[in-house]
């Protein structure tokens, strides 16, 4: 598994806290270093590349598809020389898109040079949503572009979409209600709204993510300054049930808290992480793990290096445990119980009889119409 982080974005989305800079002409810099570290690394490369791994490459941001593409294509030609097998092609390969970055001739470059799959970030299919979280599309053109993919013969499409969130802040007057009760039917209907929108055009794949408050972020400054209020716990949760309910009904199966895919078409690079198993991150900001300890490469453009003592994490035997299990109920397929012998089965017995786990042939599973309290009930079993 291998990831590669494009830091580049045109201008920053109000809620992201995502490694990214200004384009301003880094792009040459940045290409120069990720060739450096893409030669210094083979012997983990090879390791992450191994049947250990599924062998999958996804290239994400930032926004990948800022970086021209024959400097993207010059740097997966030379990530290929350094793999044990340059010819052997991607069980998937992943790159994500903004609407208007797709054109006809950027999804003939990317089919070239071996994608198989594109995640486009559209987060809403309303305008005044979309502006409010400053991205640069607008409805229309996150419905073209999705056009332009399959025109350009891409079949597998995943859509990201954003809820939980208030794009009016605290002054639901510019609504034109003063009913709080009211303002949640408006948010209910936006949100259906865009899971109508989204089924309508029939993509492959759907992740769908609560908004939250990040620091450093735009948002969590409004949030700081008293500008911004998230919406009650009860709308999320109502908002969570209908994107279940909806995809459900358009033939989507949930396997994890976040992504809804048609039957063979999951994420393979995600569910390796989900999975616990090696990958290499390469990029400024960019993280990688070996089974045993992390790594990250530091957060600039200019200097980041091949990580040293100084950006690596041993983890022990608690940590492993924690990953294993936090990962492993996120799936809906499960935990199995025989991977984590030290897991407190008091505890699990306890959230058994609360009807928050389930066990089934060895399986431990949160239950889906718990999986919006998945976070509480992971921290209550670890």
């Amino acid at each position: 598994m291998i990831y590669i982080h494009v830091p580049f974005c045109r201008s920053f989305c109000t809620y992201c806290d995502f490694y990214s800079v200004l384009e301003s002409g880094k792009m040459d810099t940045y290409k120069e270093s990720l060739l450096q570290e893409i030669s210094s690394r083979k012997t983990f490369l090879h390791y992450c590349c191994s049947d250990v791994t599924p062998y999958t490459l996804y290239i994400g941001g930032g926004t990948p598809s800022r970086l021209p593409a024959g400097m993207l294509e010059e740097v997966i030609a030379e990530l290929r020389a350094h793999l044990p097998d340059p010819g052997r092609a991607f069980e998937e390969f992943t790159v994500e898109v903004n609407p208007d970055d797709v054109t006809p001739a950027y999804i003939a470059a990317l089919r070239r040079m071996g994608v198989t799959r594109v995640s486009m970030g559209v987060q809403s299919f309303d305008d005044n949503c979309l502006k409010w979280m400053n991205r640069r599309h607008d409805a229309a053109g996150a419905l073209a572009a999705f056009r332009t993919l399959r025109e350009g013969g891409i079949d597998n499409i995943s859509i990201d979409l954003i809820f939980g969130y208030n794009p009016w802040g605290e002054d639901i007057s510019s609504v034109g209600s003063c009913s709080g009760v009211e303002v949640s039917e408006r948010l209910m209907h936006l949100w259906k709204n865009d899971l109508t929108t989204a089924l309508s055009i029939a993509p492959e794949h759907i992740s769908a993510y609560q908004m939250s408050i990040e620091p450093g972020s735009a948002l969590g400054n409004m949030a700081a300054q008293g500008r911004y209020h998230e919406p009650e716990d009860e709308l999320c949760a109502a908002q969570y049930a209908l994107l279940q309910k909806m995809t459900s009904e358009a033939g989507f199966e949930q396997y994890e808290i976040s992504n809804f895919a048609l039957p063979g078409r999951r994420a393979r690079h995600n569910s390796g992480y989900w999975d616990h198993v090696p990958y290499i991150g390469l990029g400024p900001g960019a993280h990688s793990f070996d089974g045993a300890a992390r790594y990250w490469n530091p957060e600039c453009v200019q200097s980041y290096s091949v990580p040293d003592s100084g950006c690596m994490e041993i983890l022990t035997d608690e940590d492993i445990l924690t990953e294993k299990v936090m990962l492993g109920l996120r799936r809906a397929d499960g935990l199995l119980l025989s991977s984590v012998p030290q897991i407190d089965m008091r505890q699990v017995e306890v959230l058994l009889s609360r009807g928050l786990l389930t066990l089934c042939d060895g399986v431990l599973r949160i239950p889906k119409e718990h999986f919006f309290i998945s976070d509480s009930i992971i921290r209550e079993l670890i």
